[in-house]
């Protein structure tokens, strides 16, 4: 179990505490929600969490067969939101560039991976998730 502590700053600012490192993160209101859109907005840390824990987890997954990630993978999530109330998201595609010249048994583990993290696993079925991996090696 982790804790994170919150607070409410004002002007619809929010500041976190991270319980286990007491790292700190603020979020900010959308533009199109009456915020400044100077932070993150909490929708917009689903989106980063999603891309971070599909890269991580296949970082993880794969350690013991030697594939080096480092500096090779990047990401990309476009958070679509509802256009009608209540504002919800409704998309996070994503897109992510690996340039790692795998063959198409580990390029499908890896994709399979990408998939199965745990964030991605949380996300309401209703949202759709869109997975595109771009492999260098084959210009896809």
């Amino acid at each position: 179990m982790v804790e994170i502590n919150g607070r409410y700053e004002s002007g619809l600012r929010c500041r976190l505490t991270h319980g286990p490192s007491g790292t700190t993160i603020e979020t900010d209101a959308p533009a199109d929600n009456f915020g400044k859109a100077e932070r993150f907005s909490p929708t917009d840390l689903i989106a980063a969490a999603l891309v971070s824990c599909m890269t991580t987890t296949l970082a993880i997954k794969t350690r013991d067969r030697g594939w080096d990630f480092d500096g090779k993978m990047r990401m990309r999530v476009h958070k679509q939101m509802s256009a009608d109330a209540p504002r919800r998201i409704v998309a996070l595609p994503v897109e992510v560039w690996v340039d790692l010249d795998l063959d198409a048994a580990a390029r499908a583990e890896c994709e399979a991976i990408l998939a199965g993290c745990p964030v991605y696993k949380s996300i309401a079925p209703e949202i759709a998730t869109p997975l595109t991996v771009h492999w260098a090696a084959t210009g896809k």
